[in-house]
């Protein structure tokens, strides 16, 4: 399960691009924010914490990867040849999320935001566990 900010373009745009590359459908997709995404994470163990409240996350056989791991285990899920991004783990982890914290404290600048999801084609809305959740059901249950 890949967990998103929710009002990233980002990370919408990352979204849209691992659906097209995943042909095997192996992932499903949920709001960081929405109650499915909470309970996703719960459920794996996750402790949210003030640093890590956006972004990226990968649940992948109840453990759970943020940052530059994250980004790394959804190129492997799709295979082959995105799957030779795993070649980046010879970079040591601190440099590897350095750089994506560095692109993670401007993509809101770079990118801009949005204030909800789109609306989802009828047929990827299976793939999304909060695709019945409202925007305003998911800032209400955030504060």
């Amino acid at each position: 399960m890949i967990l998103f900010d929710g009002v990233c373009n980002l990370c919408h745009g990352m979204v849209r691009w691992v659906i097209r590359m995943d042909r095997r459908e192996r992932f499903r997709f949920a709001s960081l924010k929405s109650r499915a995404g909470r309970e996703a994470l719960a459920a794996a163990g996750w402790v949210e914490s003030a640093e890590r409240s956006g972004g990226v996350v990968l649940i992948d056989g109840g453990r759970v990867l943020t940052g530059s791991g994250a980004v790394i285990g959804i190129a492997r899920g799709l295979g082959f040849p995105w799957s030779l991004a795993a070649a980046g783990l010879i970079l040591p982890r601190a440099a590897r999320d350095g750089v994506y914290a560095w692109v993670a404290r401007r993509r809101y600048r770079w990118f801009g935001v949005r204030e909800e999801c789109p609306v989802l084609a009828w047929e990827l809305r299976e793939r999304f566990l909060d695709a019945d959740e409202s925007a305003a059901t998911r800032e209400k249950a955030t504060g």
